[in-house]
């Protein structure tokens, strides 16, 4: 047979990327214990960490979530929470009851941080199944790099979303009816999903589609009944009033970034003079570069899928749930931690061609948990970590906001490309033939009598 597979060069770049993840972290540990408070690029709060568990957590065991907190969680995090945190915790109100609940609720703590070390084993497990080589790099960048330990930090109930994203689309799992209702635990905490489930339409996998939606319904009507609230009606006001009132919220989302709304909103929001800052020339020129770099890569990603559907059997399941949900992060802002789908999902690309090698680097550059500081912003007396002593907080501009989205738009660009040309070149050697046809030519072009896997395919590509 004739040889397809390149042997991987440049070996040196991953085990450097990992080693400058560790020393991110390893400043981040020494920045805490000399300011009392996490750096930028993590959540400018420190006095609110972990609070999306234990905020969550309160009005787990209290009704008022969708009228009250008007809520856009579908009822499986309630329910989840209820049943993985102390309910004698969360006797008052509101969010200092969740700064309270933090030193009583020890289960709903172990949880938090048990969650954190679950998916690191999955994710240790995963890549040494998917290669072995690059195992150690790709699973010490993901488990520990920054949009993980931004999910943990924030207590984001992403942590548990992870975990079920990872088996339903990941190689651990053998059975599709595990696949499927693990596909749906995603969607229904996180409604944005829907994009990883619908990805399987385009490689013709209708049982897969059909099974996940199916269970995703089961899911969210067993989980409506246990905890009594959240109908589709209740989730649907709430996802407008949050949609008419989001400017203002965007603004909150500047420091970790992973679209260009926030600056969007900074650039054209009526409250934030930039043009009398910057000038009306600059303010214009970077309004002009978001809406232009967004768009093309939104479209991009959608000839991808246009390919794909072409050609389903020359893509792989990863590449194409990687692209569809890459469409719903550059579209909505939907935080740092939501980085970790896109990650896991480029981290089963192999270290070849110019387009996956790009977008590995821009994955590790992510994982980094480090900011660029350009100039200070502010400074202020704030509460200490987890509500120590108060420290003084120094704000500061950085790079992030403005490169982190790039690099995250670079990323889905990229594999979009990787993707049309591989069915182009597919298309050039086969021509506009049956696919049940070309099945059985391409073994012959391989030297081989056995089906090509899409893998080599992409390869013949390079």
């Amino acid at each position: 047979m004739t040889q397809v597979l390149p042997r991987r060069a440049f070996w040196w770049i991953e085990p450097l990327f990992a080693l400058a993840i560790l020393a991110g972290g390893i400043r981040t540990i020494l920045f805490i214990k000399n300011y009392g408070y996490f750096p930028q690029p993590f959540f400018y709060d420190s006095s609110d960490t972990w609070m999306d568990w234990f905020n969550t957590a309160f009005w787990a065991h209290d009704p008022g979530a969708y009228d009250s907190w008007g809520t856009v969680y579908p009822p499986i995090s309630f329910v989840f929470l209820k049943y993985t945190t102390l309910s004698y915790c969360y006797n008052g109100s509101g969010t200092i009851l969740g700064q309270q609940a933090r030193s009583c609720d020890w289960l709903g703590l172990f949880m938090l941080n048990a969650w954190l070390v679950l998916n690191a084993v999955l994710i240790a497990l995963t890549f040494r199944k998917s290669d072995k080589s690059t195992a150690l790099y790709r699973w010490y960048a993901l488990a520990f790099g920054f949009p993980m330990i931004n999910g943990w930090e924030r207590g984001n109930l992403i942590l548990v979303c992870f975990t079920a994203f990872m088996l339903a689309h990941g190689p651990l799992l053998k059975s599709a009816r595990l696949r499927w209702l693990f596909a749906a635990i995603s969607f229904n905490f996180k409604v944005y999903l829907i994009s990883s489930i619908s990805a399987y339409l385009l490689r013709r996998r209708w049982r897969y589609f059909e099974g996940a939606m199916i269970l995703s319904v089961v899911v969210y009507v067993v989980t409506w009944a246990i905890y009594g609230h959240g109908s589709p009606l209740e989730v649907y006001n709430n996802l407008r009033d949050v949609a008419e009132g989001g400017q203002a919220n965007q603004l909150l989302d500047v420091w970790s970034a992973t679209t260009y709304q926030s600056v969007y909103s900074l650039l054209t929001g009526p409250g934030w003079p930039m043009i009398a800052i910057i000038g009306s020339q600059k303010v214009e020129l970077a309004t002009t570069f978001i809406t232009v770099s967004t768009r093309a890569t939104q479209i991009a990603i959608l000839f991808a899928a246009l390919a794909t559907w072409l050609r389903p059997e020359v893509i792989s399941n990863y590449r194409i749930v990687n692209l569809i949900t890459c469409l719903a992060l550059v579209t909505a802002e939907t935080g740092a931690y939501s980085q970790t789908m896109l990650i896991f999902m480029t981290f089963f690309e192999r270290w070849e061609g110019i387009g996956r090698r790009w977008a590995l680097v821009g994955c590790y550059v992510l994982c980094i948990p480090y900011d660029i500081y350009i100039d200070p912003l502010a400074t202020a007396l704030r509460p200490g970590l987890l509500n120590g002593p108060p420290v003084l907080y120094e704000f500061w501009i950085t790079a992030g906001p403005f490169i982190r989205p790039g690099i995250i738009l670079s990323i889905a660009f990229a594999l979009s490309c990787v993707t049309i040309r591989t069915v182009w070149l597919d298309i050039r050697l086969q021509g506009w033939k049956d696919r049940k046809r070309a099945r059985f030519d391409l073994p012959i072009m391989l030297g081989g009598g056995r089906a090509p896997k899409a893998a080599e395919i992409e390869t013949m590509a390079q």
